[in-house]
């Protein structure tokens, strides 16, 4: 209760010093944290791609795979079918009639014909086979080198964040101790204006006779009361509570 009552007898000049001290300490904060928060977002980017094109790798060494083994297939078709054509010739010599011969020989027209399908096959699926193997090459170079760009920028991070770690923590141990100087209602106005605010800024000062945040122009007698400390004053257009250009 104590500490509630010295904080609302506390004079409009040191309410005013502890909110300019406090918007300076979270301006801080912000900036450290915007520092640190565009790193993790391109890190996390750079991972992305490089998981995808170890997914693109894979789907290329599956091609492959796929490839080799229709290669290999028709091979064996080739083969199968050399053979049945030389049995069909065989027996072509020891036929009873022009009936078997004919028959024997269409067995043999359809095997020549089948021998010069899987050859186109093999035609196909190896030109295929080298573009995929050439797509393989060139995907492992890229994997490789995002890898080495990834790796970079997480050391960026990593250096960062240890940096920061240290000023961050301090800085927000002074923030919390600057809001037990402030009362309730003031802090919760403060707030409220950061949060509404783009830059994050709820307390500006008075430059070149103009709102600090939105550059609005101030009255000359306005600017006289913002001077002088003795009441809370706030920007009529953008709501932020104003200070004088000397206030420290």
């Amino acid at each position: 209760m104590a500490k509630k009552e010295e904080k609302e007898q506390a004079s409009i000049e040191d309410k005013l010093k502890a909110l300019y001290e406090l918007q300076q300490v979270d301006s801080k904060i912000d900036e450290l944290r915007i520092l640190a928060g565009e790193l993790p977002q391109e890190v996390k980017d750079m991972n992305d791609e490089v998981e995808g094109l170890k997914t693109r790798l894979k789907n290329i060494e599956n091609d492959i795979k796929e490839c080799e083994t229709q290669i290999s297939d028709h091979r064996v078709r080739i083969e199968n079918a050399n053979a049945s054509i030389s049995r069909y010739k065989e027996q072509q010599n020891n036929v009873r009639n022009n009936r078997e011969f004919d028959n024997l020989s269409k067995e043999i027209e359809y095997q020549e014909l089948d021998i010069e399908l899987s050859q186109k096959k093999i035609r196909n699926y190896t030109a295929q086979l080298e573009e995929r193997q050439t797509d393989k090459t060139r995907t492992i170079s890229e994997i490789e080198e995002k890898t080495v760009d990834l790796n970079q920028k997480k050391s960026e991070l990593d250096s960062i964040l240890a940096e920061t770690k240290t000023e961050t923590e301090a800085l927000m141990l002074r923030s919390a101790d600057l809001e037990t100087h402030i009362d309730d209602r003031l802090l919760a106005a403060f707030k409220r204006i950061r949060k509404n605010a783009h830059n994050g800024l709820a307390v500006v000062k008075i430059e070149r006779d103009s709102c600090g945040g939105c550059h609005s122009k101030i009255p000359a007698q306005r600017q006289l009361d913002i001077r002088q400390r003795k009441k809370i004053i706030v920007c009529e257009f953008c709501g932020r509570i104003l200070v004088d250009s000397e206030m420290k």
